[in-house]
This record gives structure tokens, C-alpha cells and sequence, in this order.
């Protein structure tokens, strides 16, 4: 026969002490109503309401006790796990309120408030000024002509009537793609289009040449490697100097104003024969400056003109090169710096403002030039 139990088994059970048990709820109720934040509540209830809390703890000690005292034991730790629950609901109730309403007053939105404005874009000057240079050309019956960045060495200067010595032709004016006997170069004028235009187009021909070319310039304020050309021919019958001149000062009034004058000097093209440099007359002080020392003027230096481009009578050889009979037909051919014409009209006085990518340059001019 089995000797009756004592009044308890002999296993440590301090921690169901009504005592301890109410200890460990005060310090629970203490720590949640501290809890200042969601996430320091969230560390209380691991501390006091989880698998390690001291109530926790407790409560596996119930099973060390002996029948008789399990359910008083049993009633203290529950009632005591129960109320640090309450309190962690009722505390998480009033922090996420708390929360809610800060919310509501630090991303309020004031639906009166204007929207902002967004910030009018802004093309690049240059491609508005070469297409307002191609619409005058337009209005007198040429059509715009386009041609590879990537051009054959013969169409870029053989077929142009540029010989092989030309210095134009070394490694220091011109890039190459590839090697020097690679024949194709980066095109360090638009005239390849004009030829292009000559071989591909029934006569007459009335083209227009916008585009991008290339030298191996340093970057500085009036050079850069790479910029944009415009050039324009014309192919027919009874072509003169006199139709190059009037067409050009057609071009100086659409671009500067009415009443610009033009003048052509004598100069050297090896595809034009005659060819001349085109000046353009001096748009602020219209020649009032030369031999006044009083009234000096900063953008011809006085001189009265500025050199704007080059033109001439297209060479015979190069008419020839595309198959045109020069017994019958001829033209004229000229061609000047967007970049240049730029500086002229806005006053710019320094070229890398214009490929640096600078928004607060292109915003000046807008959508339009």
C-alpha cells in the first residue's frame, strides 16, 4: 500500500506564490502603460505575455503541485494572464488610435491648394533654328534632304573635287572610322548630301541640308567637334551668281530682320567656281561703327561685317561626278554654321553653352527661337 501524498511534491514552486503571481502582473501592467509605441508594446507582451514570461513560466509549474492545490493555482495564474491580456489589447487599441489620428493630421492633403505647375519644357535652340531655316527655304520650292553621319571618303571629298592631298583630308581635321584607309569618315560637312541629291534626283534640284558634322576641334568658345551645318543647292537651267545673291539676302532678312545687306568676297572652295565668302552686315550697329572710334561696336569689331558662311557656283567637275551634262545645266551651292547663326541672332558668346546640356540655357528660348 502506497503512503499518502504530502501537502506538496518536492518541486520548487515559488513563482505560483500569490505573491509572485502578483508581482509579475504589476510589473506587466506597469510596462504596457509605458509602452509609447507600437513597437515598444510589441516587446512588452514578449516579455510579460510570452512563452518566457514570468506568468508563463508559472503556469507550467501547475503541474508540479499536487491535485488538491492544482485548481486554485491554476484559477490565480489564469486570472493574471488574462488580465495583461486585457491590458495589451486595451493599450494596442489606444496606441493604433493615437496613431491614426497623427496620421490624419501629418499626411493631410488640402484639396483647395493649387496643384503644382509643371515647368515648361524647352527644345534645344539649334533644332528650332535649323528648322526655321529650312521652312524659309521651303516657302521658295527646295525640299529637305537628309544623308549619313557615317559617309563614304569619295562622296566626303573626292566626288566634291577635294584632292587627295588636301589637308582637310588628314587625320587632324577629320575622324575616321576605323583607320585612315578605312575610306569612310564621320562627314565633316553636309555638302555629301547635295551630292547625294545630284545622283539620286531628276534635274531641277532644290534641296536643303540640315545636319550634324564633325572635325576633331578642342571644345573651347568658338570650336567644337562636333556641330550642325545647313547648306542648300540649286540645279537648273541659267543658274548665275545673281540667283545665289538674291536667294542669300532672302535667307539674311528671314534670319536678322529686313534690310540686312549681304556682300560676297572672292575667296576659294574646291567644289564651287567661282566662290565667295558670304558676309553678313553688321545687325547692331549696321556699319555706323567703322572709322568712328566714338561709337566702337563689340560684335564686328567695327569692321561693319561678319563672316557668316561660304558659297559659289557649284565646280563643273563636281556636276560632272554626278553625271550632269554642264552644257546645259549649272548651280549654286552655299553653306554656314547653325551654331554661328545662333550667336548671332541671341547674342551667345560662348559655343560649349550649347552642348552642355544646361536647362537653364535651353528654357531661355522656350518651344520656339
Amino acid at each position: 500500500m502506497s503512503a499518502p501524498n504530502n501537502p506538496y511534491d518536492p518541486v520548487g514552486v515559488s513563482a505560483l506564490e500569490p505573491a509572485a503571481v502578483q508581482a509579475a502582473v504589476e510589473a506587466a501592467l506597469a510596462a504596457i502603460e509605458a509602452a509609447a509605441s507600437l513597437d515598444e508594446l510589441k516587446e512588452v507582451r514578449l516579455a510579460h505575455a510570452g512563452d518566457r514570461s514570468p506568468l508563463a513560466l508559472a503556469n507550467r509549474e501547475i503541474g508540479a503541485l499536487p491535485p488538491a492545490a492544482k485548481a486554485d493555482a491554476g484559477k490565480r495564474v489564469g486570472e493574471a494572464r488574462a488580465a495583461v491580456r486585457a491590458a495589451l489589447d486595451a493599450r494596442l487599441a489606444q496606441l493604433e488610435a493615437d496613431r491614426d489620428a497623427r496620421v490624419l493630421i501629418e499626411e493631410s492633403v488640402d484639396v483647395t491648394m493649387a496643384a503644382p505647375r509643371r515647368e515648361a519644357g524647352a527644345r534645344h535652340p539649334l533644332t528650332t533654328l535649323m528648322e526655321r531655316m529650312c521652312e524659309v527655304f521651303i516657302a521658295m520650292g527646295y525640299e529637305v534632304a537628309e544623308g549619313p553621319e557615317a559617309e563614304a571618303e569619295w562622296m566626303n571629298f573626292d566626288a566634291l573635287n577635294v584632292p587627295p592631298n588636301h589637308p582637310a583630308r588628314t587625320m587632324q581635321d577629320t575622324f575616321f572610322v576605323g583607320s585612315e584607309g578605312s575610306g569612310v569618315v564621320l562627314r565633316t560637312h553636309t555638302s555629301p548630301i547635295q551630292l547625294r541629291a545630284m545622283l539620286s534626283r531628276e534635274l531641277p534640284v532644290y534641296v536643303v541640308a540640315p545636319g550634324r558634322v564633325f572635325r576633331t576641334d578642342e571644345l573651347d568658345a568658338t570650336h567644337t567637334p562636333v556641330f550642325h551645318q545647313i547648306e542648300g543647292l540649286a540645279i537648273d537651267e541659267g543658274i548665275t551668281m545673281a540667283d545665289l545673291k538674291g536667294t542669300l539676302e532672302h535667307l539674311a532678312s528671314a534670319m536678322f530682320g529686313e534690310g540686312v545687306r549681304i556682300r560676297l568676297r572672292p575667296s576659294y572652295f574646291p567644289f564651287t567656281e567661282p566662290s565667295a565668302e558670304l558676309d553678313l552686315e553688321c545687325f547692331v550697329c549696321r556699319g555706323t561703327s567703322v572709322g568712328n572710334p566714338d561709337s566702337p561696336c563689340r560684335t564686328c569689331s567695327s569692321e561693319g561685317w561678319i563672316e557668316w558662311g561660304g558659297c559659289g557656283m557649284v565646280n563643273p567637275r563636281v556636276l560632272q561626278a554626278a553625271g550632269i551634262d554642264t552644257d546645259r545645266y549649272s548651280g549654286f551651292a552655299f553653306g554656314m554654321g547653325v551654331e554661328r547663326t545662333l550667336m548671332f541672332r541671341h547674342g551667345v558668346t560662348d559655343m560649349r553653352d550649347m552642348v552642355e546640356g544646361d536647362v537653364r540655357f535651353t528654357r531661355a528660348f522656350g518651344l520656339e527661337v
